[in-house]
């Protein structure tokens, strides 16, 4: 499986609960911190969750 590198780009402040939560589940706490992850559908919509405040590139 493809693996992808999400960045988190914006910050969480002012943000509803929901996409909070999404973020921690992603593993992102702080702006500019990274986390690797396999590609499948559960981390797929967690990034289309909070799309706005992260960056996604695939990873060889």
């Amino acid at each position: 499986m493809a693996k992808l590198v999400v960045k988190q780009v914006r910050s969480q402040i002012n943000c509803p609960l929901t996409q909070k939560r999404g973020l921690i589940a992603l593993g992102l706490k702080r702006v500019g911190q990274v986390v690797e992850h396999e590609s499948n559908p559960a981390i797929l919509g967690m990034i289309n969750k909070v799309k706005h405040l992260v960056s996604v590139e695939e990873s060889k």
